[in-house]
């Protein structure tokens, strides 16, 4: 994306930017209000709005990416998601955990309540979850919840949490039947809370070494 906010004469670099982003709006949203308000905002950039109208345009193109991404099958894509859509991280973390038919792993340092009540219960009734934190930076409310969570499910939902050596994780990852890995630029319990987040999946080599370093901590580490 060009810098839509710098002062001075739109380029054609710019003009031929806003084209493909409006190619993009079009084929996503279709005739829709989505449409007209960033056509308005690109005609009318170039004016004394240009702060309004720029942030129009880079909002509207953030929510077209996002849905185009979440349309795509969860083994081909990442997912965008913008600050504050807390649906759309649910639903892009969900596409990932819907995949899963053994077991998921999720690594989160800073994992609290929300690793369980908001993700892992998209996981299928079944599917064994691990969740493996940071025994100096795990949230209180994670032990509680997975209490909870082990007294409702008993054996439908099978669960085990544990935590790693202090500062020894660092990637935020999930990892569905040992086979295929996602990265998350965010802890879960903030995933585009605050700022954008992406989820994007690891390729086939990459996957295989982190799997492997996992599954050794994974065992290394101890009973939450």
């Amino acid at each position: 994306m060009p810098d839509l906010h710098r002062p001075g004469p739109i380029t054609v670099e710019t003009n031929q930017w806003l084209g493909r982003a409006a190619a993009l709006i079009e084929a996503t949203f279709g005739r829709s209000a989505e449409v007209i308000t960033f056509k308005v905002a690109a005609d009318n950039l170039d004016s004394a709005l240009r702060d309004v109208n720029a942030q129009t345009i880079a909002a509207t193109v953030h929510r077209a990416l996002a849905k185009a991404e979440l349309a795509a099958p969860a083994a081909s894509q990442g997912a965008f998601i913008a600050v504050g859509e807390s649906f759309s991280a649910l639903a892009a973390v969900s596409k990932v955990l819907a995949t899963a038919r053994q077991n998921v792993l999720v690594v989160d340092p800073y994992a609290d309540a929300k690793a369980l009540t908001d993700f892992a219960v998209l996981a299928p009734e079944g599917v064994m979850v691990r969740v493996l934190s940071d025994a100096d930076t795990v949230k209180p409310s994670l032990k509680p919840a997975a209490e909870s969570w082990v007294k409702q499910y008993t054996g439908a939902r099978p669960l085990e949490v544990r935590l790693a050596t202090a500062r020894s994780l660092h990637d935020r990852l999930i990892v569905v039947d040992d086979a295929q890995a996602w990265t998350l630029t965010q802890s879960l319990k903030d995933f585009a809370a605050r700022s954008p987040a992406t989820i994007v999946k690891v390729d086939a080599e990459t996957a295989r070494l982190k799997i492997g370093a996992y599954a050794v901590i994974w065992q290394s580490a101890a009973p939450l």
